[in-house]
């Protein structure tokens, strides 16, 4: 096959799967009007980790060895959300607003459950695994390990800390409905309930083309980077982009009418939820399959999520965010393209 009829074909999948990523994020908003936050804006993060597990399951299922695919998008994952989404997000407030502000409670359980996860996803198999993997034994207690606690996380978040993911305005300045006052979750299920389901349907329905055409896109992915000799960790950062652009869209939206906490929820949130159910996924699918599920990261880009997690940290406790908080956090992400390519 030529060259240039195998980038026609990588540009039409890219194409075909980024619209229907689209359109399962359309579905997903409409889904999370709906509900309170922080609710709705679960349904949306949700969405789109189910797109990059499957994403990620087909690369791996797919020819060619691509035993670092999981890390490599996870780590792109967190390069594109926690720095450059969350830095135009902060750059476009900032300049837009004179004074926006995070619920630091919502922002603190980000950070502290994102500083556990990449621990276990990148740093500890490096000290206690095989070469960089888990051994099987330990890969079945990392997977439950971190699916209880992406679970309980879910549990609080939807439960009794709910309010610590709302915007902190909202909680300042609304007073808080009186018991009964406001609709409950069941009320608000059966009042949207046709509206829901129908929706529910087509975003499934638009998943169904992804999953189809996903094995196709490892195929062509793994042909393109033969032939062009490009670095395997490029394949990673191409999911990453296709599953996160409609997500990131959503986010800046959220940035320009200055509703930071939702920027917070769906890019801290989809941080979380990638970790948290990615890394399970992909070491099943290496048991399942007796394939080695490489995680263990190298110095440099341990270095950028050390950075990350401390200029996350200094944006979560400050009083008030502002552009020059974003213009950094843009400055990371630049620095970690540089070292994929140089």
């Amino acid at each position: 096959m030529s060259t240039a009829a195998l980038l026609a074909i990588l540009a039409a999948l890219v194409l075909i799967i980024a619209s229907c990523a689209f359109g399962v994020v359309r579905q997903a908003e409409a889904i999370a009007r709906r509900l309170p936050d922080p609710y709705g804006t679960l349904v949306l993060t949700l969405a789109i980790v189910l797109i990059e597990v499957v994403l990620i399951s087909a690369v791996m299922l797919g020819p060619g060895q691509h035993a670092t695919i999981a890390r490599d998008s996870v780590m792109a994952v967190m390069m594109i959300i926690l720095n450059l989404v969350v830095g135009l997000a902060l750059l476009i407030a900032g300049t837009r607003h004179a004074a926006p502000r995070l619920n630091r409670v919502g922002m603190s359980v980000y950070l502290a459950l994102l500083v556990v996860l990449l621990a276990i996803a990148f740093v500890f198999p490096a000290l206690v695994g095989d070469n960089g993997s888990y051994t099987p034994g330990q890969a079945a207690l990392i997977a439950t390990l971190t699916t209880v606690l992406y679970a309980f996380f879910l549990f609080r978040q939807m439960g009794r800390q709910r309010h610590d993911f709302q915007e902190p305005h909202h909680l300042e300045e609304t007073p808080r409905p009186s018991p009964g006052s406001e609709l409950t979750m069941s009320q608000l299920l059966t009042k949207y309930r046709r509206e829901l389901t129908g929706r529910t349907v087509l975003l499934v329905a638009l998943v169904v083309p992804i999953v189809l055409l996903s094995h196709g896109l490892a195929d062509v992915l793994d042909a393109t980077l033969s032939r062009f000799g490009a670095p395997v960790a490029l394949v990673g950062i191409l999911i990453a982009g296709i599953v996160f652009l409609p997500e990131t869209v959503t986010a800046l939206r959220a940035a320009y009418r200055n509703e930071l906490q939702r920027v917070s929820n769906l890019c801290h949130g989809a941080a979380v939820s990638t970790v948290g159910l990615t890394i399970p996924a992909v070491l099943i699918i290496g048991l399942l399959t007796d394939q080695p599920v490489l995680l263990a990261e190298s110095p440099t880009n341990l270095a950028f999520l050390a950075i990350t997690m401390v200029l996350t940290a200094s944006t979560a406790f400050t009083s008030r965010v502002t552009a020059l908080h974003g213009a950094a956090h843009v400055a990371v992400f630049v620095l970690y393209m540089l070292t994929v390519f140089v």
